[in-house]
């Protein structure tokens, strides 16, 4: 059987009309092809190019092929995307592309799929620190490649918008244009990323110019890598834009062609080029031990490194304080690195000194020694809780706390509403104490979290309502807060079944425990509960909880809980809490008609 025939196009700036008919001839000339592959902006870059646009968006013009594109950012993306992700037909978890129109499929976030017998993985969006909606990706995008690249089988095509910040190391002078050395265009992320799946082909826009590089090695892989980068669909530079590859599925590739390496095959560039080039009897000044190990930088104490110094750090042995491939794995295991981690500390931000999420992340940007664990820490324990309640959005004592959507404050719990809430109703319950989750407070925290459950369940009572309570326990989370969603009544039987359904979906089966009473089920719960991985559990109605203790690689939606709920009460498009964003006032609104309506059951009043 012949290999897949594919398409590869850099941005195309919504000049559709110039992208196909080009896609057309080629077609005509050297088809037929399978699929086409778009990196860099997909929408346009003016208005005055979103009529073009729009026509093939509304089927007015015809898509001659089956097209990706991860570029979702641009003129008119907003309202394309928001509808896309509306439509039920695009519900659930699609890694192979929300459905847009007729052969157009949008690559949301990051994942991977089949195509043609080929493996395709992608980072949809850029980074950015704006929180705009579309456009960016998250850092559980990114953590969710990481974790690809842990199993088993190589990826043949890896799509991301921008460059990989290094990818010229160790290239050939002469193949390197003018202006391609800059920054601009590059993502570091991209680099750590690349390096980890070790992808056959890698394939970039944004930069402006077309560039192929010499193929590279991997470190720990028989496989070479090729990078690509591919210039903007009607370049005034007529620089290449359309790119034709086809290549043999590895899955279906022998040992020997897999290994096999090209007479031009350089060493990987993301690499410490400095460490290995370096001539015998020079010195370095100790100043420049991390200034020039390329884009990766540690701020913390070098000293318990066990191996790769002058590397970027190991992922997998940081999160988790293992990786598979031991003393092989060419990124650092620092066991200072592993227990900041443990304490909270952004991974960014150990890696190379700097988040780009800044505030919008949810982790510690600083390396202070906050003494006590936090399963451990006791309420008021000084400097400790300080210096965490001042970055934690959820703490009351952090300037960056939204104290307008706070409903009720007890003694150890407060109630609030969320931001972007599913339903109107849609409460936190929050330890004022920062703690990692519910399930390791104080028993004082527990009792009081109890009795807002109570009253919350008595309050939807009155309404017709039946409440759900979930918690998704991060094993690296900041502050716990156990979600509250009403549900019609009439609904509430079919939770359960839902819940076990989305489960099967994602291959795995919830653990059930049965208890008359509710507090006596979380007790249950609490016992069982094991403080060295994550968890997500979900109390039902009647007393009953389902719980799934998530495994090390496992890919688990961090908004499952509100997923699965959103499907069940026919709002599939609420699901992402960022489609439900109001004003500061409709919240204030919000809230204060909460409180009118709890205030009876409120045991704080």
């Amino acid at each position: 059987m012949a290999p897949p025939r594919i398409l590869l196009c850099g941005d195309p700036l919504g000049r559709l009309n110039q992208l196909f008919k080009r896609v057309l001839s080629v077609n005509k000339s050297s088809g037929p092809f399978d699929a086409l592959l778009c990196v860099g902006q997909f929408f346009p870059d003016s208005p005055d190019r979103l009529e073009e646009f729009t026509d093939y968006i509304e089927g007015r013009s015809k898509i001659p092929l089956p097209t990706y594109f991860i570029g979702d950012y641009g003129v008119g993306a907003p309202k394309v995307l928001s509808a896309a992700s509306k439509d039920k037909g695009n519900q659930g978890f699609k890694m192979d592309g929300l459905k847009i129109c007729d052969n157009l499929y949008w690559l949301k976030g990051s994942g991977s799929f089949t195509l043609n017998g080929l493996s395709v993985a992608y980072l949809s969006g850029r980074q950015s620190t704006s929180g705009q909606l579309y456009g960016t990706y998250s850092q559980d995008d990114v953590d969710a490649l990481r974790a690809l690249a842990e199993e088993p089988g190589i990826i043949d095509i890896f799509l991301t918008n921008e460059w990989p910040s290094g990818v010229v190391n160790r290239a050939s002078t002469s193949d390197v244009l003018q202006g391609i050395s800059d920054s601009s265009g590059c993502d570091s992320t991209v680099s750590e990323l690349v390096a980890e799946i070790k992808p056959r082909y890698h394939i970039a826009g944004t930069k402006g110019v077309f560039y192929a590089r010499e193929p590279y090695a991997n470190v720990d892989a028989v496989h070479v890598t090729r990078f690509i980068g591919l210039a903007p669909v009607g370049n005034t530079d007529k620089q290449k834009f359309i790119h034709a590859i086809s290549p043999t599925p590895a899955s279906t590739m022998s040992a020997a062609e897999k290994s096999n390496k090209p007479p031009n095959t350089t060493s990987s560039p993301y690499t410490n080029v400095d460490k290995e080039t370096r001539t015998e009897g020079t010195t370095k000044r100790p100043s420049d031990s991390d200034s020039d190990s390329q884009y990766w930088r540690y701020d913390v104490s070098q000293k318990r490194h066990k191996h790769g110094d002058g590397l970027g750090l190991c992922f997998k042995f940081v999160s988790s304080g293992s990786c598979p491939q031991g003393e092989n794995c060419h990124f650092r295991h620092d066991e200072d690195a592993r227990e900041h981690s443990i304490r909270g500390v952004c991974f960014d931000f150990m890696n190379k000194g700097k988040c780009e999420r800044g505030p919008d992340c949810k982790f510690k940007h600083s390396l202070e020694d906050e003494g006590e664990s936090f399963s451990n820490r006791r309420p008021g324990s000084g400097k400790a809780n300080a210096n965490r309640s001042k970055e934690c959005w959820f703490c009351l004592s952090s300037p960056n706390v939204e104290s307008h959507l706070i409903t009720s404050i007890g003694e150890h719990c407060y109630c609030a509403l969320p931001k972007g809430p599913l339903v109107p109703d849609h409460v936190l319950i929050l330890p004022v104490e920062h703690l990692p989750n519910t399930l390791s407070s104080p028993q004082e925290c527990e009792i009081e979290l109890v009795t807002f459950q109570n009253s919350l369940r008595t309050y939807f009572k009155n309404k017709g309502k039946e409440v759900i309570f979930f918690e998704w326990v991060f094993i690296r989370g900041t502050h716990a807060n156990l979600q509250a969603v009403p549900v019609p009544t009439s609904r509430a039987p079919a939770v359960q079944d839902i819940f076990n359904l989305a489960a099967e979906k994602l291959g795995f089966k919830f653990v059930t425990l049965r208890n008359d009473n509710s507090s006596e089920g979380r007790k249950s719960l609490r016992m069982q509960f094991d403080r060295q991985c994550s968890l997500f559990y979900v109390e039902l109605p009647g007393g009953t909880i389902l719980l799934h203790a998530v495994k090390e690689n496992e890919k688990f939606p961090v908004q499952f809980g509100r997923e699965v709920l959103a499907g069940l009460l026919n709002m599939p498009d609420r699901a992402d809490w960022k489609n439900c964003k109001l004003s500061k006032e409709e919240e204030t609104k919000m809230v204060e008609k909460f409180k009118n309506d709890f205030e009876e059951y409120d045991p704080n009043q």
